[in-house]
């Protein structure tokens, strides 16, 4: 039951029509609380094959309840060092240590990875950014860098489950369509996705997957879409038509989904602000630990 006020608060903010768009403000549950806080921790990592030549930052969140022995559930996070600073816009660190003290969501490890950089050749040059590439791209490339090179240097010495039901991802934009991508792909490794402001737009192709989702025989995702009514419009396509029509996809065949159309432009700021309610929908029916 405690599940129900969340629930409401999504769909108020779904159907308001008055919110301005820069009214989405931070709730208690993105606040330090007294509550047990966890860990993070950074790294580098400069030995892909699958995206050669790059180099990257990663940061990893461990929660104070994780324990040796007992994997925990795991949250990817594309753009992820902003996402795993407790003073970004989405104060993840902050949010997770609430929730799972309050036993809202399971213990969970959060791993945030930036795009790559191809560094530069000459003195005084500008690194090369992989980002759209990486993530604007359909296709399993992606995917194969996080779960074959990324996560398991990430992940040394932690513990996390196998099982994709308790595996999510998530980011931002061209983050937001890179995590549906590596699910969709991926669906054995990941059935949770977040996607906040995703561009599901003409970029590198990514336009064709409401035409994909409607063909091809549903996979065991869970999806969670975010879009105002005020993001792009330009000549890679109409963001809050492209996340409608994927949010009409999804309904269409059948997938467990919801989105969030707010009244927000191309920014975080309405994401972050729901980022607890978004969290407590995506984890609603995962055993308690």
């Amino acid at each position: 039951m405690r599940l129900l006020p969340s629930l409401f608060a999504l769909l108020a903010l779904a159907i308001s029509p008055v919110r301005a768009a820069n009214d989405y403000k931070l709730g208690p549950d993105s606040e330090p609380q007294p509550v047990p806080r966890g860990e993070v921790r950074s790294g580098t990592f400069a030995t892909s094959k699958v995206f050669p030549g790059t180099t990257r930052d990663y940061s990893v969140y461990v929660p104070k309840q994780y324990q040796p022995g007992r994997p925990a559930c795991l949250m990817v996070f594309f753009d992820g060092v902003n996402f795993l600073k407790s003073d970004g816009a989405f104060r993840v660190p902050v949010v997770f240590d609430n929730l799972i003290a309050k036993k809202q969501m399971p213990v969970t490890i959060a791993v945030g990875v930036n795009p790559g950089a191809i560094p530069p050749t000459l003195p005084g040059g500008k690194p090369r950014l992989n980002r759209s590439f990486e993530y604007d791209s359909p296709g399993d490339a992606n995917a194969r860098f996080l779960l074959e090179e990324l996560l398991p240097e990430a992940l040394r010495g932690l513990e996390v489950t196998a099982d994709p039901s308790g595996r999510a991802i998530c980011g931002n934009s061209s983050g937001g369509i890179a995590a549906f991508t590596v699910a969709w792909e991926r669906p054995d490794a990941f059935h949770q996705v977040v996607s906040h402001i995703g561009s599901f737009t003409n970029i590198r192709g990514g336009h064709v997957y409401p035409a994909l989702i409607r063909k091809t025989e549903a996979k065991p995702l869970r999806v969670f879409l975010q879009d105002g009514r005020n993001d792009l419009d330009n000549l890679h396509g109409n963001w809050p038509l492209a996340n409608q029509d994927m949010a009409a996809a999804l309904k269409f065949s059948g997938y467990d989904h919801t989105y969030v159309l707010g009244e927000g432009a191309h920014s975080g700021q309405h994401g972050a602000a729901i980022f607890p309610d978004t969290l407590r929908w995506l984890w609603r029916d995962w055993p308690k630990q």
